[in-house]
């Protein structure tokens, strides 16, 4: 079975995630079954993520379009007539996928707890404060988020693009390299920036211009120089300065 055998992996070089991670983030967007996976409208999700996956170039993209062409064999597979004979559960083409990702949720699940036990010698010794002393402001409540929805950020600034605005005639007027210059001059005096800003601030907010700072961020988190978080209550995602 291809999926059972892939070698899939939770991130890749510590920022980018892998196809698992994106089927678990469409999943959970779309809020759907595991086991009753809507396979048309996940593959179609699934392969307009690979296309901003291919745009903005990142490693191991192959394990991304394997994963699709997966995809598109199930849902090819689920348009072909169930005969009387045949166990419609067992049968059901979408388990390829169901089973080994059901497995792969407990894996992360596993892992995630492992990774907040102590270390011995850096956080065994540590006191952790009392609920009592800490000032609980749910209001400011922040989560991490992962790489897709940040995508999912960076496709509303696209979309929000003049309708009319099709291909830029201009040579391209920055470099990621001196993009992230200038994103550090940005951090060191503000600390911490919305992702929006980053983007409203652009002197030329031009379709190739904005790729060039969604990259530049990237790999700055990459570098491990800024971390993102999202607010709860208004979903604004905020970038940090470390």
């Amino acid at each position: 079975m291809i999926i059972a055998d892939a070698p899939y992996r939770i991130k890749v070089e510590n920022i980018f995630e892998g196809p698992m991670d994106l089927l678990i983030h469409l999943i959970k967007k779309n809020e759907v079954d595991i086991y009753d996976i809507p396979i048309a409208l996940i593959t179609h999700q699934y392969l307009e993520y690979v296309e901003w996956i291919k745009l903005i170039d990142i490693d191991n993209v192959g394990d991304f379009i394997m994963m699709a062409a997966t995809l598109v064999q199930i849902k090819s597979r689920t348009l072909l007539p169930i005969h009387g004979h045949e166990d419609e559960d067992e049968d059901d083409p979408r388990l390829e996928i169901a089973r080994p990702l059901s497995e792969y949720i407990k894996l992360r699940i596993a892992s995630q707890e492992l990774a907040q036990r102590s270390l011995l010698g850096v956080d065994t010794f540590i006191r952790k404060p009392s609920k009592d002393e800490v000032p609980q402001n749910h209001n400011n409540e922040m989560v991490k988020i992962d790489l897709f929805e940040l995508i999912d950020a960076f496709q509303s600034i696209i979309k929000r693009l003049s309708s009319q605005h099709q291909v830029d005639f201009i040579a391209d007027q920055i470099s990621v390299k001196d993009r992230m210059a200038e994103l550090v001059d940005i951090f060191e005096e503000k600390g911490s920036v919305t992702f929006d800003e980053l983007f409203e601030n652009s002197s030329q907010p031009t379709k190739s211009n904005i790729i060039v700072t969604f990259l530049a961020i990237l790999e700055m988190v990459k570098l491990n120089l800024i971390r993102f978080a999202q607010h709860i209550q208004s979903g604004i995602i905020r970038i940090f300065y470390i």
